[in-house]
């Protein structure tokens, strides 16, 4: 069975550790909430290890919170003598004795300058905010590379799974197809409730909120805004793009009802909040919305607050990985692999070096023409529309309706509607891949003509 290796003893003839090694790389951070504290935690239980994989100790020096107070009741007393504590995170971020700033506290207004002055002040910078980055990520990477610095951010995406990494290093080789993810553990939580437990929207948003999966205020999470950051960083790594949030059409969930769910189930297929970037003849789509997930991919069964993503690419053909998305300790987990990865670099950080990292958005040369990014009426896709009649419906009508509005049927069935209509038959139907603008206008012509609340979900394409 394989056992973590051990440091040597310094009576072996290898030249141990404690001789060779260089100072500990030493960590200034600014926030001290649920992942500040997580990656206290982390590197204090597992210090050792972390030494023995990093090859130097890796300590934090200062930290800046509101509270001091509470901050150093929360670190203990062994912090008392070797953690310099500030309410001015701007102290922190220029303090003569950090090599590294974490940035943890989130925003995108003052984190902004934290990050910009530490940089000048030659540190490096490891941060967990995909708000910031996806608003400043340009200015940020120009100006980390403008001073030979790094600014890693692995945690800002997909909390404990590796997928940063995994774009820039572990798949450099690959031209990437397509990128599709469950990217927000809140939205996860509530359709998962929704299916399995036959909750409405808001009675799943209710129990989150209870189980400390979802905000009192839940829009970043619901609306998509949270998954569409993450989306933007994913899809600079995977196909070169500017990152700019504004380019992702955004769809949130909160217009998704139980008796769609149930719908999906009927024709095989699961509701997840998807976050989609995909390479297309037209250009780069970038989007986030629900959509229907065929039962028998993994992306289906990602459940709870987890979270997944599918890629594929033309080297390692499909990929799928999944993990804890947040919380504490799995969003520190990919703090300390940020810091271990600084710690690594030669010559040493902290002794002049630390300039020859992997590049921020994973390429040193972007190309000269930005692929576009595809409006959303043009992405090509098949549909689900629930047509719920308020009067009768025939079926023999609505399929002349949608296909003369250049939209086919595949597949259909009839089901009992709930969502106010409690017992009123109403038809499914499942389309073939059609313009989503052409989709959406049959959509609405329909409601018109047959007097029916028409809804409609897009179905997936793996």
């Amino acid at each position: 069975m394989y056992s973590e290796p051990r440091l040597r003893s310094q009576h072996s003839s290898a030249p141990s550790l404690a001789r060779t090694a260089t100072r500990p790389l030493r960590i200034g951070m600014i926030g001290l909430g649920t992942v500040g504290m997580g990656t206290w935690t982390v590197l204090s239980r597992n210090r050792s290890l972390i030494e023995a994989r990093a090859g130097r100790g890796i300590k934090i020096v200062a930290v800046a919170a509101r509270d001091l107070q509470r901050a150093a009741s929360r670190l203990g007393q062994s912090a008392e003598r070797h953690v310099q504590l500030s309410d001015d995170p701007l102290q922190v971020a220029r303090h003569p004795d950090v090599d590294v700033l974490v940035e943890v506290a989130g925003g995108t207004g003052p984190a902004r300058d934290w990050v910009l002055a530490a940089l000048a002040a030659g540190k490096h910078v490891v941060t967990a905010n995909k708000a910031l980055l996806a608003v400043h990520g340009e200015e940020l990477a120009r100006a980390a590379q403008q001073q030979g610095r790094q600014l890693a951010y692995e945690a800002a995406v997909a909390g404990s799974v590796p997928i940063i990494k995994t774009l820039r290093e572990s798949l450099v080789a690959n031209q990437f197809q397509s990128l599709v993810g469950i990217l927000n553990g809140t939205s996860n939580y509530i359709l998962t409730r929704m299916s399995d437990a036959g909750l409405s929207f808001e009675q799943a948003l209710q129990e989150a909120q209870q189980r400390g999966y979802a905000e009192a205020d839940p829009s970043f999470d619901v609306d998509g805004i949270d998954a569409a950051h993450k989306l933007t960083l994913l899809a600079a790594n995977a196909f070169g793009l500017a990152v700019d949030f504004n380019a992702v059409y955004v769809e949130g969930l909160r217009t998704v009802r139980q008796d769609d769910v149930s719908a999906a189930a009927e024709l095989g297929y699961t509701v997840k909040l998807l976050a989609v970037a995909r390479r297309t003849c037209a250009g780069v789509e970038l989007r986030v919305h629900p959509a229907l997930v065929p039962t028998r991919h993994a992306l289906a069964h990602v459940g709870g607050a987890m979270n997944g993503i599918a890629l594929h690419g033309d080297a390692c053909g499909p990929a799928f990985y999944s993990g804890a998305g947040a919380g504490a300790e799995p969003t520190a987990s990919a703090v300390v692999a940020d810091l271990v990865d600084l710690a690594r670099l030669t010559p040493p950080v902290g002794d002049g070096g630390g300039s020859n990292g992997v590049p921020t958005w994973g390429t040193h040369a972007r190309a000269a023409a930005q692929p576009p990014v595809v409006p959303i009426t043009d992405v090509v896709g098949a549909h689900m529309l629930r047509i719920v009649p308020r009067a009768g419906l025939c079926e023999a009508a609505v399929l002349r309706r949608l296909a003369r509005a250049g939209v086919q049927v595949e597949r259909r069935t009839w089901c009992h509607a709930g969502d106010g209509h409690a017992g009123v038959p109403c038809l499914v139907v499942l389309t073939a891949p059609v313009a989503d603008g052409v989709a959406q206008a049959a959509a609405q012509a329909l409601a018109e003509h047959a007097q029916a609340d028409v809804r409609r979900l897009r179905v997936a394409d793996f």
